[in-house]
This record gives structure tokens, C-alpha cells and sequence, in this order.
């Protein structure tokens, strides 16, 4: 082993007893442990990109409403599970004013961030029908979606959408619609992690075959606004960020205040439901819950068996920042391009020292600078890639536990890089490269 940044003795001790068979396949948490441990035991720190939670200071209108809710009284009472009326017209407001879609507030329902949010979906939804088994991810994903599956014991389908882009995503989607198992298709646009987009015509596409099969499409937004090549940060004023809701009434979508907001901490979020879908009967439900209308088994059901609603000064904080971009008091997009502007400084340091990008365009235009980024390098799978960087002080995970083909990618994520970091990574990028040529 030549020169490395970090000791190479104290980094292959502390994996060995990790307990981790590879790397490649540990758990975002997992590979955060192993990285805290390191740093601890050598007093060096790491360039951390594994972990995908904002680096910017939470927006003050949200800590100032929550602090005043709190100031209120709040605390001491139990909020409605199907949210506070603030919010929930707030967030219908949103969803008209930056995709343009009507959305009743009645179906806005907060909840405890989206993760809470996609497990109470799942529960729900994929429950609605004795002959289905569950849903399609439309891979590379967020890998803890399918974990929520795989708790509940439902059976999945995915497929990587890398070479089925474009025209070549109907026939690839219907293949798996047509065997009549499929209850709801799911996805994240910007994709976590590969950070592509879906154009409008993938859109139809997926709206034409929710409808064509009645199956109901969850749009993970955790994203909002985050394509940085087109604003879409205007109230009321095209371009809208592009949705599925536009082409289909079959439709969930995730509305996330972690990133666009900065509001992790507080894990508040809201799922928004289309009228279709909220009224609809299923009777495949009553084995499960006492109604069989979905919005009902959905809230007086899943919600309610999982938290009976979520923080109540937090739904305060959320409709507060979302009635300040309503009104254009704020501009959401000015305060979180900067990942942006370091993905394309990164993305670049990266390229300079033999690193490829593995998703790197959107059919043929080039993929966008953001809040993640996908990297290889020749001649090494992303398990030994992975374990490898560990010794120069560079941390990501692997693409593989996201459902992609690609086995020599890891994901980078630009939120806790400071620019003060920018040469430290490049010269240990510089290091790793004159040492593996």
C-alpha cells in the first residue's frame, strides 16, 4: 500500500470489526457509523458524501412559527391526525402554484417526514386488492422504500431505467403492468441518486399506463425544484416543476420540507392525494381497516396505527414556510442552488482524476448539477472502490443497494461539503488517481 491520507492500519481494523461482510452493501446509517468511527480514531477528517441531509441553515420563517406555536401551547395537545387547516391549505395552494395541478386541501395530509409517509402509503395501498402484490420501483431508488416493503412482507418489482429512457419506457413499464400484480409504481424525480430528470413525455408515458391499468403512481418530490436548469421557483408563473399529476388522476405525491426548506431536523412532510384516489373503494381494504375508501383507511388507519398524525408545532413551522414561497415573500430555489454550484466544482475534481459519471445525461442532454452525483472508476466494482477511498479520506455508498445496474458506481451527495473542502478532495481524488493508473 503506498502513501495513503489516512492511516491504513487503524482503517482496516476498524472495518474488520465493523461486522460488515462489504461495504458495498451497508446502509447509508451503516457506512455513516463506520466513517464516525474512523474519524474518531485517527482525528482525520473525512470528505463525507454518503449521507443525504442538507448542509444549510433551516429557513428562519419555519423556527420562527414553530417557536411561537410552541410559545402557544402547542405542545400540550394532541394535533388532528388529518392536520392543521393552515397547512393543509398551504400545501394545496403549493401544489397549484408550482405545478399547476388542483389538489383539494382535504386530501393534504402532513406526515412525519416522506418516509413516514411511503409506509403508510404502502400499507395502504398495496393492500387495496387480494390479487396484487405491490409495487414497481422505478430503479436506481432511495433503497429504504423497498426495505418498507420488504418489512411489511409485500413483494416488489424494479427495474433500472438507465437504457429505458425515452420511448422505450412504455413497453418496459406495461411489461410489468400487464401481469395485473402491480397496485402502485413509484419513483423520485430529481431521481435519488442518480439525479436524472423525467421529461414530460416520460410523464404521459407513466400517467398513460397508470390509467390505462389502474395503478396508482407515488411521485416522490423530496427534491422540489431541484433541476437548477430551469426555475421553477416562481409562484404561479410557468415553467412548473414537471409531475405526473398532469397526466394522470391516478396519483400520490411526496412533498419533503428537508431540502427545499432545509427542515430535516423537525421530519415534516405532506402527502398529497389526488380526489380520485382518495375516494376510491376498494373492498380489499376492509381485511385491513374498517373503511373501504382509501383516504379514510389511509388516515384513520395507517396514519394513526403508525403516529396518530405528526408534530404539531412542526405542521405550524411547514405551513408558515410554504405560505412565505406562496406568497413570494421567499424564493426557495436562491437558498439551495449552491449545491448546484458545488455538484458542477465536484463533479469536475472528480473527472480531472480519472473518475467517470455514470448517469450522466438526461436522454441527450447533459444530467444537471445538484444535490447528488454519480462517479466510477475504471476498473473497479463499487465494492472495491468504496472499501479503497476509505483510506484516502473519501466517503459515498454504493449504487448497487439502490437498485442500479451499474456495479462500479457509487453516489455522491454535495450537501456537507464545504468549499473550504474542495482542495482537500482534490488532492486526495490526485493521490488515489497517481496510485491506481
Amino acid at each position: 500500500m503506498k502513501y495513503v491520507p489516512i492511516d491504513y492500519a487503524t482503517v482496516k481494523s476498524i472495518y474488520e470489526k465493523s461486522g460488515l461482510s462489504s461495504i458495498g452493501q451497508a446502509s447509508i446509517r451503516e457506512v455513516k457509523k463506520l466513517i464516525g468511527q474512523i474519524e474518531e480514531a485517527t482525528g482525520e477528517e473525512f470528505v463525507k458524501m454518503e449521507m443525504g441531509i442538507p448542509g444549510l441553515p433551516a429557513m428562519q420563517t419555519g423556527v420562527d412559527a414553530q417557536i411561537e406555536a410552541l410559545q402557544h401551547g402547542v405542545a400540550a395537545l394532541y394535533p388532528d391526525i388529518q392536520g392543521i387547516p393552515e397547512l393543509k391549505n398551504e400545501t394545496s395552494r403549493f401544489i397549484k402554484l408550482f405545478l399547476n395541478v388542483d389538489v383539494a386541501p382535504e386530501s393534504c395530509i402532513p406526515t412525519v417526514g416522506s418516509m413516514m409517509a411511503g409506509m403508510a402509503i404502502f400499507m395502504t395501498v398495496n393492500r387495496m386488492y387480494p390479487d396484487r402484490e405491490g409495487t414497481l420501483f422505478i430503479d436506481p431508488c432511495f433503497p429504504v422504500q423497498k426495505q418498507q416493503c420488504k418489512i411489511l412482507g409485500h413483494t416488489y418489482e424494479s427495474f433500472d431505467v438507465y437504457n429505458y429512457r425515452g420511448d422505450k419506457l412504455r413497453e418496459k413499464i406495461e411489461s410489468y403492468l400487464k401481469t395485473g400484480k402491480i397496485t402502485s409504481i413509484l419513483y423520485s424525480n430529481p431521481n435519488n441518486p442518480a439525479w436524472f430528470c423525467f421529461t414530460e413525455d416520460e410523464l404521459k408515458i407513466i400517467g398513460e399506463l397508470a390509467d390505462k391499468y389502474d395503478v396508482i403512481v407515488i411521485e416522490d418530490l423530496a427534491y422540489f425544484g431541484m433541476d437548477f436548469r430551469k426555475d421553477y421557483s416562481k409562484p404561479g408563473v410557468p415553467p412548473y416543476q414537471p409531475t405526473v399529476a398532469k397526466y394522470t388522476k391516478n396519483f400520490i405525491l411526496f412533498i419533503s420540507s428537508s431540502k427545499i426548506f432545509s427542515y430535516a431536523g423537525e421530519r415534516i412532510g405532506s402527502m398529497v392525494i389526488s380526489e380520485k384516489v382518495w375516494n376510491t373503494r376498494a373492498p380489499g381494504l376492509k381485511r385491513y381497516f374498517s373503511s373501504d375508501i382509501l383516504g379514510n383507511a389511509l388516515v384513520f388507519g395507517s396514519i394513526y396505527a403508525l403516529s396518530s398524525g405528526t408534530s404539531h408545532s412542526a405542521q405550524y413551522a411547514l405551513a408558515a414556510m410554504m405560505k412565505a414561497v406562496n406568497d413570494g415573500e421567499v424564493n426557495y430555489r436562491d437558498q439551495v442552488i449552491i449545491y448546484g454550484e458545488k455538484a458542477k466544482v465536484m463533479k469536475k475534481i472528480f473527472t480531472d482524476n480519472g473518475f467517470k459519471i455514470v448517469y450522466d445525461k438526461d436522454l441527450d442532454e447533459p444530467i444537471a448539477d445538484g444535490f447528488y452525483f454519480t462517479v466510477s472508476y475504471p476498473g473497479m466494482t463499487s465494492d472495491e472502490l468504496l472499501e479503497e477511498l476509505l483510506y484516502y479520506g473519501v466517503s459515498a455508498i454504493s449504487l448497487s443497494i439502490t437498485g442500479s445496474e451499474h456495479t462500479e458506481g457509487l453516489r455522491a451527495c454535495t450537501s456537507l461539503i464545504r468549499p473550504d473542502q474542495f482542495p482537500v478532495l482534490e488532492e486526495r481524488l490526485k493521490r488515489f488517481h497517481e496510485d491506481h493508473k
